[in-house]
């Protein structure tokens, strides 16, 4: 993966571990973590696939948490002082990440599309095992995931389908 892409993964790893809480433990939140880093690696490496997509993404910004916050009934205030990493939150790679999280079978898909080297390891994404289900109840959780999930499934959806169809 790119070193442009950094913060845009990190920053949305969070925003999905804040919005949707791992289970109580370390081993809990390192396990929902994972997933979470897994989701959203994905769906940045299929998002921007090429040097000049990070480029472009780096000049224009991300967008930021604030309809994704205003969806799931964030309210951070004036309180949350380290807000600065929600600006690097890029909606459409959440979203995308929600998809994954919630259908490990788009996952697999989408893996067949991105260059195995740029998406990294993403077995706890594709196969959930009770661990990650157990770690991440919240995450996991299809009803939980769908408003986040529905703001650009069909984006997802068309892409995974237009690339199937270019390679078969």
């Amino acid at each position: 993966m790119t070193a442009d892409l950094t913060p845009v993964i990190a920053a949305g790893t969070r925003w999905l571990l804040t919005a949707f809480p791992p289970a109580p433990g370390a081993l809990g939140r390192a396990l929902a973590e994972a997933q979470a880093h897994q989701a959203v690696t994905l769906a940045a490496a299929l998002r921007y696939p090429t040097p000049l997509d990070a480029q472009l993404l780096h000049l224009l910004g991300p967008g930021g948490s604030g309809r994704l916050d205003w969806m799931t009934g964030a309210d951070h205030g004036d309180a949350d002082a380290d807000a600065g990493w929600r600006t690097w939150v890029d909606e459409t790679i959440v979203s995308w990440a929600a998809c994954f999280l919630a259908a490990p079978a788009l996952a697999v898909d989408a893996h067949h599309l991105v260059d195995r080297g740029e998406a990294g390891e993403v077995t706890r994404l594709t196969r959930p095992g009770a661990h990650e289900h157990d770690a991440a109840p919240l995450m996991r959780h299809p009803d939980l995931l769908e408003p986040v999930a529905a703001l650009h499934r069909e984006l997802l959806l068309d892409l995974l389908d237009n690339e199937n169809a270019a390679l078969g």
